[in-house]
């Protein structure tokens, strides 16, 4: 499967300028799932009252590229929903069904908390014979919750992960690789935002011995996953057999 992520430089709280750069720029790319940052319409954004969704339209621009390109978009945007707001990642088959999750950890440093409602569900999407764990950016720094159960192949990790803090970006993604024994893609975004952090490229896709498997051209960031590569690698290495047991109470 290939997957192809964006490092969009998003426009603060403009969705259609920054659907138009993304067909531009997807405009003659071939992917089997195409990945865009968190919050990818609006950028990281805490005035949820003003940006989110209402009508639906970063989901609609994915349904529409995703027909077009008969391919899977994925990516997260911020949500109302029953007087409620969630940073909610989007799962949209070519088919245009959907499968969504709601970011469970939020990001109090920023007051992430005080504006958006936690989701409650671990999230797996099958396609293509993967099984997707779908996780959105301060996530990342919770292992339990992203714990293999032997359930998964892949965790996607879509981000607004400023420059300062990147290192702990990178190491935590071959982290999760390692321990999971799982393909790990994480897209950030790039450029500056509307509070005026930077974002510098830094996406990556892990095998699950850590080892880099993506390629870079201009803002796009590439990686061709073979599932048969990494059942032999987990047949070799039974290190999820040894995993602790437990259950995890959301």
């Amino acid at each position: 499967m290939k997957i192809t992520g964006l490092n969009l430089d998003i426009v603060w709280k403009n969705k259609a300028q920054n659907f138009q750069q993304i067909e531009e720029e997807l405009q003659n790319q071939e992917a089997d799932l195409f990945l865009l940052p968190e919050m990818f319409s609006t950028g990281f954004c805490m005035d949820a009252s003003e940006v989110a969704d209402r009508n639906q339209e970063s989901l609609d621009f994915f349904k529409k590229m995703a027909k077009e390109k008969n391919a899977a978009f994925c990516g997260s945007a911020p949500v109302e929903e029953g007087r409620k707001f969630y940073n909610r990642m989007y799962f949209v088959h070519p088919d245009e069904s959907v499968v969504f999750y709601d970011k469970r950890h939020l990001f109090s440093f920023s007051g992430e908390d005080k504006v958006y409602t936690p989701g409650k569900k671990r999230v797996i999407v099958n396609y293509k014979g993967f099984r997707i764990l779908l996780q959105v950016c301060y996530d990342l720094r919770f292992p339990v919750f992203a714990r293999n159960n032997d359930d998964y192949d892949m965790m996607l990790y879509v981000a607004n992960w400023p420059e300062k803090r990147v290192g702990a970006w990178e190491h935590l993604l071959k982290a999760r690789a390692i321990e999971n024994l799982s393909f790990v893609f994480g897209l950030n975004r790039i450029g500056t935002d509307g509070n005026n952090l930077f974002y510098q490229e830094s996406s990556h896709c892990f095998f699950a011995d850590g080892k880099e498997i993506s390629k870079k051209e201009g803002n796009r960031i590439s990686a061709e996953l073979n599932l048969e590569d990494l059942k032999d690698f987990r047949n070799h290495f039974q290190f999820l057999n040894d995993r602790d047991s437990f259950e995890i109470k959301l």
